[in-house]
């Protein structure tokens, strides 16, 4: 039976110069390797070890890459390795394979976020009359299924991010802090569903994943055996779980011993 191993990627796998956590003496810095480029910048980046052992993770397990990112934002990675199969987009919303959107999936994700909580537009308004144009800098629909602003960080009230939380789950919906990222995203709109359509259409009988996010935390309670790096949501507010190992790594070495986590328990299944 396949392993499956369904890992989000900002601030899990790849990184941004800004989310490296490149804090030991230059000379001893990690060799990188640039995963993503954007307008023609370097965007994204792992270490080169990590690269190789996601490659031979690729050759051992079914990888499926599993992010809260649009399809163009995924689509512009360049990861190593073999193609994956299987990826999930935008929270779950989309499942590509070999690259296209399951349509039935899609149109399964959108008639239970239509029964279940309030919609997308009710959302927006909230987000653009009671956010501060002084600490946003932009507002974001993603693939007409969630929002999301980009924010000045040290000029975000904390209070009014607890009381977006409030309003939002009261309507059905998640608020996640992510760098300077500030999701609203519809509670039914999980990775985990996907992750376990995935499990389905393969066979695969151990699922392990990772994450670091707030959105992340069905993730990997959905999967047999999980990982969380040193930084991000889950770590700040102490979230463990039974089978979740919090690594202690921060930045870019969190990503490449997730990979090695991988790798060593894929290798080890029945």
């Amino acid at each position: 039976m396949p392993v499956l191993v369904a890992s989000d990627l900002d601030r899990t796998l790849i990184y941004s110069s800004a989310a490296l956590a490149l804090t030991m003496p230059d000379a001893r810095a990690p060799r990188l390797l640039c995963v993503e480029v954007h307008e023609a910048k370097p965007l994204s980046y792992m270490t080169e070890t990590a690269a190789q052992l996601l490659t031979d993770l690729g050759d051992t397990a079914v990888f499926v890459p599993t992010t809260t990112r649009t399809r163009k934002q995924y689509q512009r990675i360049n990861l190593p390795g073999p193609p994956p199969k299987y990826a999930i987009c935008a929270n779950g919303g989309h499942l590509l394979v070999d690259g296209v959107t399951d349509a039935d999936w899609h149109a399964g994700v959108q008639a239970r976020l239509a029964d279940e909580c309030a919609p997308l537009a009710e959302v927006q308004e909230h987000l653009l009359r009671s956010a501060d144009p002084v600490w946003v800098r932009k507002h974001r629909v993603a693939e007409d299924l969630f929002a999301y602003l980009v924010v000045e960080r040290e000029l975000l009230p904390e209070e009014w991010v607890k009381e977006l939380a409030v309003w939002a789950e009261n309507r059905g919906w998640t608020v996640s802090l992510q760098g300077r990222k500030i999701y609203a995203v519809p509670q039914p709109l999980t990775k985990s569903a996907a992750v376990r359509e995935v499990a389905r259409r393969t066979g695969a009988e151990l699922t392990l994943a990772a994450g670091d996010s707030l959105l992340d935390a069905d993730l990997l309670l959905a999967a047999d055996r999980g990982w969380r790096p040193g930084h991000g949501e889950l770590a700040d507010t102490g979230w463990a779980a039974p089978e979740i190992g919090a690594l202690p790594e921060r930045g870019v070495l969190a990503g490449e011993r997730i990979v090695r986590e991988f790798l060593r328990a894929a290798r080890q299944a029945p």
